[in-house]
């Protein structure tokens, strides 16, 4: 599938945080400040949005937003960023409210993946694929590669070992028990298997990636998404890989993320073992071959992901992270944490550095370390400030969440109550409308035009 349908739906921490760094309000608390003004507007904390987003409160307080469908990887970027500038909004009038009530307290809102009580939230990645593509064989064939990745996109994390505090590659690696399964929480796979397309289910099928850690810099989730899309176009067009079939997941993963030279020895159901490298390398080498070969199976964006999946990989075998530091996240946290330790002379696992390692997540950009190291040019910015600031309010105009945030700003500026989600536009006050969208690449949409319609003459 060369033109692809992408989204991305990503768990946020919050914390409510007085002047000295002390909890003064438990997360539902500081969850319904957040969400008042949203929940006033429209009578819930779960909406779809005028950009065609979803934004909603999940378990454990999470706030959680889903972007709008996109079909290439700067416009999936775009409108990633979106929300959590979104956030950041609903933030400051939080905050409004809070000090009108007289809670001193700062809202925090962190992009990772743990928080201090070992609890975990995740990035969930969704891919479209066709129904006839196989999805069993397709997701095992995937496994591999989302077990090894995290070496070149994980977010890096401090942890606590036998052995020390260790700077690892990823923060979800140590969350993951399984490789396929249907569930989420219980027991965390890589890729979820649940068969909800959000589509015409005889043409499509969603892939549901649970394992990847947050990205906050753009040029990580940009090579995320990108390697994904490009292994799975190979596996669509049936090209043979290399058969990485791991004895033990959830062990491999966690044993990879905790070596950072990418070397560890992984066993194989083969009786032979590999390295996160050899993996990542021999997927690498496969599609770029399958793009010489294939010049027609060529997207704009190929080259530049090529090319930092090949920088990443370098700087893991070579332990010189100088070429990458300014794009991918585990890094850019890596080389911050190493100038701080050697300014101030503090170990690993100093108060001092893991409150640095959690302030690299913090979206406020009064708070936080990313949007200061992002300003002065050290970190890598892929997407038009002007262009996030307009996905804010404007759905994806080439993927059908653009007739989905149509109809939400028409019902909006008319005050009519509607009902919407991935797939139905309803009218509830009276008309007892509902259109299907079936197809995620539909743009035009005669049944939603004359529903848009009905809704200003109905008045």
């Amino acid at each position: 599938m060369l033109r692809r349908i992408f989204g991305i739906e990503t768990e946020y921490g919050l914390a409510a945080m007085g002047a000295r760094g002390q909890r003064v309000l438990m997360p539902e608390e500081a969850a319904r400040y957040l969400f008042r003004p949203l929940i006033a507007q429209g009578g819930s904390s779960n909406v779809f949005l005028r950009n065609g987003s979803r934004l909603y409160l999940d378990v454990g307080s999470h706030p959680e937003y889903a972007t709008a469908e996109c079909d290439n990887l700067v416009q999936l970027i775009t409108h990633e960023r979106a929300g959590s500038e979104l956030f950041v909004d609903m933030m400051r009038e939080a905050h409004d409210l809070m000090d009108a009530e007289g809670v001193e307290a700062g809202l925090h809102m962190f992009k990772n993946n743990t928080d201090s009580a070992g609890n975990s939230y995740g990035c969930h990645e969704n891919y479209l694929l066709a129904r006839n593509a196989g999805f069993a064989a397709l997701a095992s064939a995937l496994i591999p590669f989302l077990v090894t990745r995290q070496i070149t996109t994980g977010a890096g994390k401090i942890v606590s070992t036998d052995d020390g505090p260790r700077f690892t590659f990823s923060q979800r690696a140590e969350h993951l028990w399984d490789g396929l399964s249907n569930a989420t929480t219980r027991s965390r796979p890589i890729i979820n298997t649940r068969d909800e397309p959000h589509a015409d289910a005889e043409k499509y099928r969603r892939l549901h990636v649970i394992s990847g850690d947050t990205s906050m810099a753009e040029p990580t989730t940009f090579l995320k998404v990108g390697s994904a899309d490009l292994l799975l176009r190979l596996l669509e067009a049936n090209v043979k890989l290399p058969d990485y079939t791991m004895t033990n997941v959830p062990r491999s993963i966690r044993e990879i993320s905790l070596d950072l030279s990418g070397r560890h020895p992984i066993p194989l159901r083969s009786g032979t073992t590999t390295t996160a490298l050899q993996v990542q390398r021999d997927y690498l080498a496969a599609c770029r071959a399958y793009l010489e070969a294939n010049p027609d199976q060529r997207l704009s964006t190929d080259a530049a992901v090529l090319d930092l999946w090949q920088r990443a990989l370098d700087a893991v075998e070579t332990g010189d992270i100088s070429g990458i530091c300014t794009e991918i996240d585990w890094a850019i946290k890596l080389r911050l944490i190493r100038q701080y330790q050697e300014k101030a002379g503090l170990a690993l696992d100093d108060p001092k550095i893991l409150r640095l390692d959690l302030a690299y997540h913090d979206i406020d950009p009064q708070h936080s370390v990313f949007a200061a190291l992002e300003g002065r040019g050290q970190i890598v910015r892929l997407s038009d400030p002007a262009a996030v600031e307009l996905a804010k309010t404007q759905a994806p105009e080439t993927t059908r969440a653009t007739l989905r945030g149509r109809f939400i700003a028409a019902a909006q500026d008319l005050g009519r109550h509607i009902t919407v989600d991935w797939m139905h536009l309803k009218v509830n006050d009276g008309l007892g409308k509902t259109v299907q969208l079936r197809d995620p690449f539909e743009t035009v949409n005669p049944r939603v035009e004359v529903l848009i319609e009905k809704l200003a003459t109905a008045l």
